[in-house]
């Protein structure tokens, strides 16, 4: 199927769909796949579901940033015009509400409810991240050589001031090592 060929209508459909789905995807524009799948595939007809899982897999298999696959799918509907068209869409409402919290933070960090909400936020993301290694590091828990590695990173990562790249290089070599 080659790009389709899309009328003005079409464009800002396209658009608008994106800029909605942008404000819904709270935790990863991955989460909105499913609706990127109705909306392209089912409804537009615009790619096969054989061109989307393609995509997708194609966009999280390469290096950069989770959002790729938005990209993919807009070149595959339209070509270069159908890239930047989906890559705005979902970009500029987060961004921008992104930033101008950011920006009305700062206007107001030394507020009590400012301070409270950054302070109650330390603790969630550290919490979250914690979380994320703890499901990656699943497959590694019949492996003592990795599970000595992770406690050992941790530990590192606690008392001294190495930098991250070392211990991700480090936890690598030992992962190419034992064969995990």
């Amino acid at each position: 199927m080659s790009p389709a060929i899309l009328v003005a209508a079409d464009w800002w459909s396209l658009f608008g769909h994106f800029l909605m789905l942008s404000l819904l995807s709270i935790g990863g524009a991955i989460g909105t796949a499913p609706e990127m799948h109705r909306y392209l595939v089912e409804q537009q007809h615009w790619m096969t579901d054989a061109q989307f899982s393609a995509a997708i897999a194609i966009a999280q298999s390469a290096p950069g940033p989770n959002l790729l696959f938005v990209a993919v799918l807009g070149w595959v509907v339209a070509g270069l015009p159908g890239l930047c068209v989906t890559m705005l869409g979902i970009l500029l409402p987060s961004t921008t509400l992104a930033l101008a919290a950011a920006r009305w933070g700062e206007a107001r960090r030394t507020t009590r409810g400012v301070q409270a909400f950054v302070h109650g936020m330390a603790p969630m993301t550290v919490g979250l991240v914690l979380s994320s290694g703890w499901i990656l590091g699943k497959p590694s828990w019949g492996s003592a050589p990795l599970i000595a590695t992770i406690a050992i990173t941790v530990a590192l990562c606690l008392r001294t001031r190495a930098s991250p790249l070392w211990l991700i290089a480090a936890g690598g070599i030992v992962g190419a090592l034992v064969g995990a």
